[in-house]
């Protein structure tokens, strides 16, 4: 296995247009306390997962799945799906099937780069390699809207005076949206799970796959609310292997104006001091010159498409 053993920092931008890319449980865009929009760490992890599952082919184990009656699967229920049985679950040394679910869990990619809890038969807590922030529409404006729908059915309450008539619903969008979510990567988060069980840690080609996902998986992912909802630009700075430094989120240094330009310029700033630029391996930039404007791109970056 080619190991992968370096610190990765940077930040993925999703576009959200006449969509709802992270809805509440009342289904309006989740607004913070101070009224600006922002999406979940969860709502960009389930874009990936889904994209790993549909396109890669991988095998995801924290992802919705129904039984043969189309009911959702408990967690227990899921690990018997993929793995068939709990071999030590009789043994009275409970170490035994800890060890066994996670050397289990360790071959679920999602597993290895997002970690989890799993509080089934017994107790596990993985911490992931690949650590996301929520994300922060840095738009300059906030502009939901909502709409009527009408359903092609009556309502099925006889008691009430709408009884004859078809039912009527609710979809609120955002207008336009940029959304900025953080990430970082340190392989050794999982180091001494993979050594306890003598399993598989990150390698290359996870990295590989979580990268595509990065780029590619909210814009793959399509359903009536997301529609408009797709990937803009992907930055990655990989630091060299050894490096000490500690780069702070990136969400407060991007800019976006109101003609949509994203302005780099506080990262470029930021990348460019002595004792950070030393530490850097590399700087990659995936977005569409057909689509996006990128200003003060970071020096030395290696400008792919996505």
């Amino acid at each position: 296995m080619n190991s992968f053993n370096n610190r990765v920092y940077g930040c993925a931008i999703i576009k959200s247009v006449n969509s709802n890319y992270n809805a509440d449980f009342s289904g309006q865009p989740r607004k913070l306390p101070n009224g600006k929009v922002y999406a979940t760490d969860k709502a960009l992890k389930y874009t990936i997962r889904n994209y790993m599952k549909e396109v890669l082919g991988e095998r995801i184990f924290y992802f919705k799945s129904l039984d043969e009656i189309m009911a959702p699967r408990t967690l227990d229920e899921t690990y018997l799906h993929y793995f068939k049985e709990f071999q030590n679950e009789k043994d009275k040394d409970k170490s035994k099937l800890r060890l066994e679910v996670l050397e289990n869990l360790l071959t679920c990619l999602d597993v290895r780069l997002f970690g989890g809890t799993y509080a089934g038969k017994t107790n596990i807590s993985l911490h992931g390699t690949c650590q996301i922030t929520p994300g922060v529409n840095k738009f300059t404006e906030d502009v939901i809207y909502s709409e009527q729908i009408m359903s092609p059915f009556k309502n099925s309450n006889e008691k009430s005076a709408d009884s004859t008539m078809t039912t009527l619903g609710t979809q609120s969008r955002l207008q336009e949206g940029h959304y900025v979510h953080n990430f970082s990567i340190n392989p050794k988060n999982i180091e001494e799970d993979v050594a306890r069980v003598e399993g598989q840690g990150i390698s290359q080609d996870d990295i590989d796959k979580l990268k595509e996902g990065l780029r590619r998986g909210a814009s793959f992912y399509d359903s009536a609310a997301k529609a408009g909802t797709e990937n803009e630009l992907l930055l990655w700075i990989q630091l060299k292997k050894g490096a000490k430094i500690v780069l702070p989120s990136l969400v407060d240094l991007v800019e976006i104006d109101e003609n949509k330009v994203i302005n780099l310029d506080k990262v470029y700033k930021l990348l460019s001091e002595n004792h950070i630029k030393d530490s850097i391996e590399k700087i990659e930039i995936y977005y569409s010159d057909a689509h996006t404007q990128v200003k003060n791109i970071p020096q030395d970056a290696e400008k792919l498409q996505l």
